[in-house]
């Protein structure tokens, strides 16, 4: 279904509204949302408020408010209170980014949350700062290590950020060959699943979304992608969250920013990046080859694209189903 940027952004926040957030909570989450489908990630956008629904519905919204447990003139710990990660992540950037602009570095650790989202959201409030940012959250054991077919590890997204006076290079990447959101999707619309990239609880491939939920996905870049979900599983035990965080419950988000001028000059740097940019763009492409792209300019592109059209395609079972909590 086709929805203009201002109708679907409406939908979002009338559906929000309607699971008890506060309208502040929910122009932030809807700015999160909405950037993911103007970026064409449609599968972390709108139809994340049903995962949201059902969250909610098995477990009612905790009333403990997000807190600083531990602080220093570097560095921050946050309890985020069981409250939805789109709000304790930007509120444990921020504080990156307030922290990390007078201090020159920091670091802050937020847990005790879930869907913390698209990890270069973040990002691109920090490299707007003029701070390099490396993110990452750790998730539910959804999916399976190298070799295995038992989950053990989140999708558990890594990003790094990094200024320039043109366009932002920012790097992120989930670990698992398929995101959650994805299957999730695909489980709403009745699409089957790309070949190879889930088990079900046997063990066996499965193409079957519901099979997948209830089995585990696979790693993204075998032994090597394996290895880096590891890592981002063990940052966010730094930031808080327990060895083996339960469904839908315990993540932890890492933030680390740092001001370039601790070792260069920030004009230069921002300059550097601009330079290995064009170098980049100059590489020869392979034969019948598109022109090779520096990280974040197709979500750039894409962005400026759905905002000139004005258009929006969203599932048609997503939309209804919004307007069906709505009662529209």
């Amino acid at each position: 279904m086709n929805l203009t940027v201002t109708a679907a952004r409406e939908l979002a926040h009338a559906s929000l509204m309607q699971l008890g957030y506060s309208d502040a909570e929910t122009w932030i989450i809807v700015a999160h949302l909405m950037d993911c489908e103007l970026r064409g990630l449609g599968f972390s956008g709108l139809a994340r408020i049903l995962s949201i629904a059902e969250r909610l519905a098995d477990t009612p919204r905790s009333t403990h408010p997000i807190a600083v447990v531990k602080e220093s003139a570097v560095s921050a710990r946050l309890d985020g209170g069981d409250q939805l990660g789109y709000l304790v992540a930007e509120r444990a950037t921020r504080l990156a980014i307030d922290k990390a602009s007078s201090a020159g570095i920091a670091i802050v650790g937020a847990s005790n949350t879930w869907y913390t989202g698209m990890l270069s959201y973040y990002a691109e409030m920090a490299v707007a700062q003029d701070l390099i940012v490396m993110l990452a959250s750790n998730a539910s054991p959804w999916v399976a290590p190298h070799g295995g077919t038992e989950g053990r590890f989140g999708t558990n997204p890594i990003c790094f950020g990094f200024p320039s006076n043109r366009q932002p290079v920012i790097w992120d990447i989930g670990t698992s060959s398929i995101i959650h959101a994805q299957v999730k999707l695909a489980q709403r619309i009745g699409e089957a699943l790309p070949a190879g990239v889930a088990f079900d609880a046997a063990g066996r491939e499965t193409r079957d979304p519901t099979a997948a939920l209830g089995g585990a996905l696979a790693p993204w870049g075998g032994h090597k992608g394996s290895g880096l979900a590891i890592v981002v599983h063990l940052l966010g035990m730094l930031a808080g969250s327990p060895i083996m965080p339960g469904e839908l419950r315990d993540f932890g988000f890492l933030a680390i920013a740092v001001r370039p001028d601790l070792l260069t000059s920030l004009d230069d740097y921002k300059a550097a990046v601009d330079g290995y940019a064009n170098a980049i763009h100059s590489t020869r492409p392979v034969e019948n080859g598109a022109p090779v792209r520096m990280p974040f300019e197709r979500s750039m592109a894409e962005r400026a694209a759905r905002v000139e059209t004005d258009r929006l395609e969203i599932p048609d079972e997503v939309v209804q189903a919004l307007r069906a909590m709505c009662g529209q």
